[in-house]
């Protein structure tokens, strides 16, 4: 059967232009409104749509062509972006707010800004299984073709993505049922995985897009794709890489490291310090030395380390640390700033 032209044979044309109408809409509603509630949604939409309709874009050209690694790689996808955003827009109705545009809600250059680059995460992400269904991969009119399902790499990336999403989803519920209880500013959650990793869900997020790359290149691996569409497959690379970046330095871990660990520091040190006997930022210090950055670790293991594993093997990097003694009087005086503020506000 003739494969259509969708306007470009990789399908890059199409998911991004599936990406910038939903983003483009996302953002008109969200700042016209002045309405953050869709924001994570968007994105999760932007990834499912991509997997949905290139999917079924990629059957559209043999109904009989039943590839198992594009029905699952597209179906892990989809799986992850529907989880993750039917729970991220549960959170924030329940929650009522996302604090994190509080300062850019307002300011069009900078709202946008956000939505361009959701843009560039979902279509870049997505890129593994954008290659794998496009003509130039799976159809042999095309120079595409399929390789035997359940080679090594096929089985390894089942198994990344299953402990991931798994990981993931376990850690966002667990996080979400322990501020349910509303606990006390000092307390820390050190329950379930959040015991064994500082960051269960970015963990399990990396994995599980490491686990759709490494399902989707065995056609390349078993050079049962022509060259173009090999070299293809393994630059699709560059989706887990994105996210695990993305995560690692940019959105994940920096904005949830440094500013918790002050915050904890101020509620000992701060203007508002907790006034008690109880010292929350020697006891959140006491969490950060037996519970590990990222990689899930029980804490009868990882607390005896030396700090240089922790730090450059286990990668607890000096970048993710706030130093009480350079930073703490910048924070106390910050804070107190911040409170005359508001009391004359």
């Amino acid at each position: 059967m003739a494969v259509p032209l969708i306007i470009d044979d990789w399908y890059l044309t199409l998911t991004f232009l599936i990406s910038l109408a939903i983003q483009a809409s996302g953002f008109i509603i969200a700042y016209t409104l002045q309405f953050d509630k869709i924001t994570d949604f968007c994105g999760s939409l932007n990834f499912f749509t991509i997997a949905f309709v290139t999917l079924f874009t990629h059957f559209s050209w043999d109904p009989t062509s039943f590839y198992a690694r594009n029905v699952l790689a597209s179906a892990f996808l989809m799986a992850w972006s529907a989880r993750l955003g039917g729970f991220l827009l549960y959170r924030v109705l329940k929650t009522g707010s996302d604090n994190r545009f509080d300062e850019m809600r307002s300011k069009i250059l900078s709202f946008l800004g956000f939505w361009v680059f959701q843009l560039v995460w979902a279509f870049t992400v997505s890129l593994p299984v954008t290659f794998i269904n496009s003509p130039n991969v799976s159809a042999p009119e095309k120079g595409g073709g399929n390789a035997d399902f359940g080679s090594a790499t096929d089985i390894l990336g089942i198994i990344f993505w299953a402990i991931g999403f798994g990981i993931e989803a376990i850690g966002d519920q667990q996080k979400f049922n322990w501020k349910s209880t509303k606990p006390p500013k000092s307390a820390i959650n050190d329950h379930g995985l959040w015991g064994y990793t500082r960051h269960p869900n970015y963990f399990g997020e990396i994995l599980l897009h490491w686990g759709i790359w490494l399902l989707v290149i065995e056609p390349a691996r078993a050079n049962a794709v022509s060259g173009q569409a090999r070299a293809a497959l393994y630059a699709s690379v560059v989706g887990p890489v994105f996210i695990t970046l993305l995560l690692a330095f940019v959105s994940g871990l920096p904005t949830a490291e440094k500013p918790v660990q002050k915050r904890y520091y101020l509620l000992s040190n701060g203007p508002d310090a907790v006034q008690s006997g109880h010292d929350p930022w020697k006891a959140y210090q006491q969490y950060l030395n037996k519970t590990s950055l990222f990689w899930p670790i029980p804490p009868s293991i990882y607390r005896p380390l030396p700090t240089w594993v922790k730090r450059y093997v286990l990668l607890d990097l000096p970048f993710f640390q706030f130093d009480e003694r350079k930073e703490g009087a910048e924070a106390i005086e910050e804070a107190k700033k911040k409170k005359k503020q508001s009391s004359e506000a």
